[in-house]
């Protein structure tokens, strides 16, 4: 084997040593031959020859590399050529000019930036602190609605739950609540008095969070359940899971599933023993249990019913909190997106049967609750369960919408907010029946039940207990007690000091949008009959003389004694009002401690078996309070605004209402549906004098889909913003549309003769806030996007030019000419796809629809899954603008890792250079790249190790991890001793090179740290177990074995010369470009395997273009540790061995 020419010096042809080539640190060769004039130099090749006679210029600068590489390939065969070396070749050649020489040296300064650049890097900057300025200090919703809770808890540990049961056992635990002082239990009787409950915690979560729950049901299961059915107790059971990360990872969420059904089984099994109960022998055992979740843990419940040990029917109510049902949190996990595809899936198949028999969740209610705008851990838009279960098995409802509780909430408040936690405990005992084995109500009332807890009663499909009731009040009414007026306004009670009726007639052919609607201060008559007013709807009551109307539980006589009296049957329909936050001169937000006021509203079809509305006035001395009532028709109360949302960016919405308006004015805006927009409301009204006003203006915001009401008292001013179109959300099913559009109620004194100006504007600064929720994961993604571009413009001057830039010089490059033709065309994709329906995932997996109705078209749940998440033409301007912040992202990126790379460097240099750190010889001294690279023994032992652990103990992200901080290390060797004096040669393409590699590289780094977090979660808590789909060595192999190859200091060879082969690194590119764009957040694990295989693809080329490709015998070598290591070449290397041959 003939041995390659030692570092540092080399012979001619007279076997006379010569003097090693030096250059000085602005690239001029150095030397003694003062006949040569020095001028600058090339950029860097190893050895360059001219042909003087058949050329009649200097070669260029990328035939000097092409000639390069292809001598170093071919191993420098003869040349029957009259050739000139590199050297004489500088002495001949003019100067470069200044300026090309400056721009030269700018490209080849990893420093440099250009003002297209700064210009672009600037604007993002800006419009990012706009953003998060936005987000953070403008339509903010008002804090401060709950109240902390008092409890007293005691937590019962079951370990007979042990491994016999779960193999989970060593991991998550089982726990009984029991509240001190309330609850009766001892140590041998843990006292099982009630239907089940089991609290599922989210990611990270606390089994603890359940206590605020569960001591209201003690509380309120002594003070009211216990006195009316000391048997109708709730049993609050939570699970320990050990603040778990469900969130990060799919292979946990199933496992929590499982632990999930194996402790119901459990959980069900104690009800057979009588040793643990206190409670009624002849009730039956219970054979389901409530499921509550708050985040994750919602998420949780609905996958234990799709689980292979989920017992049937052993689940038939789930109330959630927080939880993101429509889509993960974070898609950078494969297992996380595959589970939620195959749960959802699951639940839309099963209510798409035709059949009841047939759907195996028909008896299953499905509560979601969302917090809102406070909530700044998982978007309140991805609660919305309206793709997954159809109106008559669960809804969507916010807290604000909530009666008593008005207010939004943060994550963590949902699950201990005073106001919040009393309706969700009534709501429990509402569907409680522990007469039946399933321990709930039918699911149609479980559903009817709901609503009349949950909802404002406003709505359309609110069930009136007016239509199902019978008549259980007489009125009889004298001609001086009654009075009868169109519309009815009382400002004070007891001002006549004698019971007195108002008759408010309602006519026999009223129109169909006829209303009536009645707004008070006071309590609608309770059943005790104390309080100042009642209010009742009244027919004629045809009597026979000296019947007596006993089956009339009360009866109220207001005749005086008079013969021509007249009788009534009426309802009381105080089971209808409606609570409203009260609005006065002094209220500041819908959730003070204030008595709310009571309104009433019935239609057409509800009034037509009633002749009048009674209202009776029951104060016998002047009582402070006030009531209006009044039948009004549609035309007069109903605004349908039909305008665009252009419109409204340059001219807003002006309403103006007369002074002569209905009580209650409902203003219906079409357009208004996205949830990237806000707004800002204007309500102009003089007021008619604090003395004459019985309540300031009061107004509803309000969505149909979801659930969504919100509340401004004493209204001037408004920040409006909704939860409804939003991106990356399934489309809802045919039932529950949002096409109406979001729509306000307004409430307002009659009496005041002045007019109103309802004004709604567009806030743009406001909606910038807006895209932080819906969008933080789409920097996963877009800045991918711009790196995949940079890079293919790197590679395609490479393989032109033989010189590899840097990398913000193909940024630069990229700004002007290929990122704004990638943008556009993403531009026209969103606006094409806007006029289509047909867009689709190519995992669209379920398409399907509401088979109760076929007439529905099918629904595409997937087709929000591309680029920005929604086909609206409207919002195309995000393109450019996610566009133009991933340039600054990237930017800023670039820049940070340079200055680690070059502190590390100078870090690094102060070190080699100490006494006895390093020992120091003239052979490591002259290394023409500064790189003393590993064996390739090492390198393979290296890999087989790490892959080794990666099949079997670790997860592939841990090595992923190691290849990043390898190739950081390799960087800032390269850089270290590309600056070193000593070193014969700057090394800038090689630097331009692997520093690209890791800049690519560290943008897929968050795709892989969630996984990896997991993990070290799990050893903390002594769970060994392996995860199962996370040890592909392939997922990881292409990265080692690049990065294990750059360490050698080996340049990528050059594809110039090989045809179409240069286009496959360029193709590759622009596929994950197109991966980052299109399916970059639905899909963010599949940004990984993208590069991977890039990795894989660059490694094939290093290797393929070994002078030692890899073989068996060249494997033996390696093993044996006689393969002599292969050492990059140097010009004066090259020279030499050239003059060696004949």
């Amino acid at each position: 084997m003939r041995k390659t020419p030692s570092r540092g010096s080399t012979k001619d042809n007279n076997n006379e040593p010569s003097q090693p080539r030096q250059w000085s640190p602005d690239g001029q060769e150095a030397g003694n031959d003062a006949a040569i004039e020095r001028k600058p130099s090339l950029d860097p090749a190893d050895a360059v020859f001219w042909d003087r006679k058949t050329s009649s210029r200097p070669p260029a600068t990328s035939e000097i590399h092409e000639w390069a590489d292809n001598a170093t390939r071919s191993g420098c065969k003869k040349h029957t050529k009259t050739m000139i070396p590199l050297v004489e070749l500088r002495a001949t050649r003019k100067p470069m000019d200044p300026q090309l020489q400056r721009q030269a040296s700018r490209r080849r300064n990893s420093w440099s930036l250009s003002l297209p650049t700064l210009s672009v890097t600037a604007a993002s900057f800006i419009l990012l602190f706009w953003i998060i300025h936005s987000f953070v200090n403008r339509q903010i919703e008002p804090p401060g609605g709950c109240q902390g809770p008092y409890m007293r808890p005691a937590y019962i540990k079951f370990t007979g739950f042990d491994t016999e049961h779960t193999r989970f056992a060593s991991k998550y635990s089982l726990y009984l609540y029991r509240e001190d002082g309330l609850d009766e239990y001892s140590e041998a009787n843990i006292g099982l008095h009630g239907a089940p409950v089991l609290f599922l915690p989210g990611n990270a979560g606390s089994y603890k969070q359940v206590r605020s729950y569960a001591a209201e049901a003690s509380q309120y299961f002594q003070d009211v359940v216990k006195r009316q059915d000391k048997s109708r107790g709730l049993d609050f059971f939570m699970i320990d899971f050990n603040e778990d990360l469900a969130a990060f990872h799919g292979q946990t969420l199933l496992d929590q599933a499982d632990y999930v059904n194996e402790a119901i089984a459990f959980i069900l099994a104690l009800y057979h023993d009588p040793t643990k109960l206190n409670r009624d022998a002849g009730l039956p055992d219970p054979s389901s249990v409530i499921l509550i979740g708050h985040s994750m843990g919602g998420v949780v419940a609905r996958t234990v019913l799709t689980t292979a040990n989920y017992q049937s029917n052993s689940v038939n109510t789930i109330i959630t909190m927080s939880t993101p049902h429509s889509r993960p949190p974070v898609s950078f996990d494969a297992d996380m997106v595959t589970a939620y595809q195959t749960v959802n899936d699951y639940w839309r198949q099963a209510y798409s049967q035709k059949h009841a028999s047939d759907n195996p969740l028909w008896h299953v209610t499905l509560l979601s609750i969302a917090g809102g705008g406070l909530d700044t851990v998982v978007p309140s838009d991805y609660a919305s369960v309206s793709s997954l279960v159809p109106e008559t098995h669960g809804f969507t409802v916010f807290t604000s919408t909530m009666p008593s509780v008005w207010t939004a909430m943060d994550h963590l408040a949902i699950t201990w907010c005073d106001s919040f936690r009393k309706v969700v405990v009534k709501s429990l005992y509402d569907i409680v029946d522990v007469r039946r084995p399933a321990q709930t109500k039918l699911r149609a009332d479980r559903m009817r039940l709901f609503r009349q807890r949950y909802l404002t009663g406003l709505e359309e499909s609110f069930p009136k207990v007016l239509e199902q009731s019978e008549p259980n009040t007489l009125l009889t009414l004298g001609q001086r007690s009654v009075s009868k007026q169109k519309r009815v306004t009382i400002s004070m009670f007891g001002h006549e000091r004698n019971r007195r009726a108002t008759l408010l007639p309602i006519p026999n052919a009223e129109p169909p949008g006829t209303k009536l609607s009645l707004l008070t201060d006071q309590n609608l008559g309770s059943a005790n009959g104390n309080d100042n007013l009642q209010v009742l709807l009244c027919s004629a009551f045809p009597l026979q003389h000296g019947h007596l109307p006993a089956h009339f539980p009360e009866v109220i006589d207001l005749s005086d004694g008079t013969p021509d009296s007249t009788r009534l049957a009426c309802k009381n329909p105080r089971e209808d009002a409606i609570m409203l936050p009260a609005s006065t001169r002094t209220s500041k937000f819908p959730f003070d401690a204030a008595i709310p006021f009571k309104y009433l509203e019935y239609n057409a079809e509800q009034l037509e078996d009633h002749q009048f509305v009674a209202i009776v006035d029951s104060a016998t001395e002047p009582t402070s309070g006030w009531l209006q009532a009044e039948l009004t028709n549609r035309s007069e109360s109903v605004f349908h605004l039909d305008t665009s949302l252009w419109s409204l960016i340059l001219w807003g919405v002006n309403v103006h209402l007369p002074a002569g308006r209905p009580i209650v004015t409902d203003i219906h805006i079409p357009a208004l549906r996205s949830s990237l927009l806000a707004y800002t409301l204007t309500l102009g009204n003089r007021g008619c004098g604090e003395g004459n006003e019985l309540f300031t203006p009061l107004l509803r915001q309000y969505l149909s889909n979801p659930y969504e009401s919100k509340y401004f008292v004493n209204l001037k001013h408004a920040n409006i913003n909704l939860h409804g179109v939003a991106p990356f959300i399934p489309s809802s099913s045919g039932s529950q549309s949002v096409g109406e559009g979001l729509a306000f109620q307004l409430w307002s004194d009659s009496n005041c003769d002045t007019t109103i100006d309802f004004q709604l504007h567009v806030d743009i600064f406001g909606s910038m806030g807006k895209l932080v929720m819906r969008y933080r994961t789409i920097f996963a993604a877009f800045p991918l996007l711009v790196v995949a571009l940079v890079l293919r413009k790197q590679f395609q001057i490479y393989d032109s030019t033989g010189v590899f830039v840097t990398f913000a010089e193909s940024l630069d490059m990229c700004i002007r000419t290929s990122l704004p033709w990638t943008l556009t065309l993403m531009i026209l994709f969103i606006l094409i796809g806007s006029k289509s329906s047909n867009l689709v995932s190519p995992e669209s997996g379920f398409l399907s629809h509401w088979q109760n109705n076929d007439t529905l078209p099918a629904i595409h749940y997937a087709k929000n899954d591309l680029l920005i998440g929604s086909h609206d033409g409207f919002f195309w301007f995000l393109v450019p603008l996610f566009g133009l912040i991933s340039v600054g992202a990237c930017v800023a990126v670039n820049y940070a890792l340079l200055a680690v790379v070059q502190v590390a460097a100078k870090i690094y240099g102060l070190l080699t250079v100490k006494n006895g750190y390093i020992r120091h010889t003239d052979q490591t001294a002259n290394l023409p790249t500064g790189l003393i690279a590993s064996s390739p023994r090492r390198r393979l032992i290296n890999t087989s190790i790490l892959v080794l652990l990666v099949a079997t103990v670790i997860p592939y992200q841990f090595a992923y991890v190691v290849a990043c901080i390898v190739q950081l290390a390799t960087c800032i060797r390269v850089l270290r001793f590309a600056s070193d004096p000593r070193s014969n040669t700057p090394y800038p393409d090689f630097f331009n090179y692997v520093f690209s590699i890791l800049n690519l590289m560290i943008w897929v780094l968050p795709i892989n740290l969630l996984v990896l977090i997991v993990w070290i979660h799990n050893l903390a808590l002594h769970w060994f177990t392996p995860f199962s789909s996370h040890h592909n060595v392939l997922s990881v192999l292409p990265f080692i074995v690049l990065v294990e190859t750059l360490t050698s200091g080996h340049m990528i060879p050059r594809q110039g010369g090989r045809g179409k082969v240069r286009f496959i690194t360029q193709g590759l590119f622009i596929v994950l470009a197109i991966v980052a764009g299109l399916y970059g957040v639905t899909y963010a694990y599949r940004l990984h395997h993208v590069v991977n295989g890039i990795a894989a693809w660059l490694w094939a080329v290093h290797i393929s273009s070994s002078p030692a490709a890899f073989s068996l015998h060249r494997v033996q070598q390696i093993l044996d540790g006689d393969l002599e290591q292969p050492q990059p070449q140097t010009e004066t290397g090259i020279i030499d061995e050239l003059k060696k041959r004949p």
